[in-house]
């Protein structure tokens, strides 16, 4: 079975602070591949993905984080606000149109403002990373994460569109769902694999059950992940020669009847 891992989205650009404008507090976000980017306008939005976290001088770990409640959202214009001309040609400016809105800029009303602490410096290179984010972004994933802001040293996060899936229609024939093209599969690919070893079929294969989740379809398929890569024939190469372990060398021979 072959899918690919990548889906069409907004994600986090490395510098997402962005100064506020009129009272409201967005993040700079770039877009990933080809999307349809004007079905991502008034959608609740909310954020994906794994942050690095800093756990001493040398050591750092690698956490998935989901944030399972609408935080973000890309507006359109009220629609007295748009002449019937640019309603008629609605074009994405994907640099000025699709910044999410996070949050309005509360931190000067509290009293603080939510950075990180100027006077306990752990390194010019880190001070600078963290002055390029959000404050009120660093918070909210130190929050999920269970550890403090400076210890973020690192992440790839994405927007993803909080509704779920549904079947619809009469007779609940169809389904609607993001990232469809191709995240589901992936997890379909991998669910049937696990269940396959589960249920004892394994005992009985005189095959290789065998799934390939390639990256960056979305972008081009010439990278090391890419499924226009040697990923595949190298992998098939180191099973034929595991499968071939102990006889005779063959020449590759079984790779290539393969």
């Amino acid at each position: 079975i072959g899918a690919h891992t990548d889906s069409p989205n907004l994600k986090l650009k490395p510098r997402t602070s962005r100064p506020a404008s009129n009272g409201l507090l967005q993040l700079a976000v770039e877009t990933y591949g080809g999307g349809l980017w004007h079905t991502w306008f008034d959608r609740d939005l909310s954020l994906a993905g794994r942050v690095v976290i800093r756990n001493g001088d040398s050591e750092y770990s690698s956490h998935l984080v989901k944030i399972d409640r609408p935080i973000l959202r890309v507006p359109n214009l009220a629609i007295h606000l748009t002449t019937a001309e640019e309603r008629a040609a609605f074009k994405v400016n994907k640099e000025d149109h699709l910044i999410p809105i996070l949050c309005q800029e509360v931190g000067k009303a509290l009293g603080g403002s939510g950075g990180p602490d100027e006077g306990d410096k752990e390194g010019e290179e880190d001070d600078q990373w963290q002055r390029a984010q959000q404050p009120e972004l660093m918070g909210l994933l130190a929050n999920e994460l269970g550890c403090s802001e400076k210890q973020i040293a690192d992440f790839e996060l994405s927007l993803y569109d909080c509704q779920t899936g549904s079947f619809n229609g009469l007779n609940e024939e169809f389904i609607a769902s993001s990232r469809l093209d191709n995240l589901a599969s992936c997890y379909v690919a991998v669910e049937a694999l696990a269940n396959h070893v589960d249920t004892g079929g394994l005992l009985n294969d005189s095959e290789v059950s065998l799934i390939a989740l390639f990256d960056h379809e979305e972008v081009g398929s010439t990278s090391s992940p890419g499924a226009g890569s040697s990923l595949m024939r190298d992998a098939l190469c180191r099973i034929s020669d595991c499968l071939n372990e102990g006889r005779e060398a063959n020449s590759g021979e079984l790779f290539k009847a393969s």
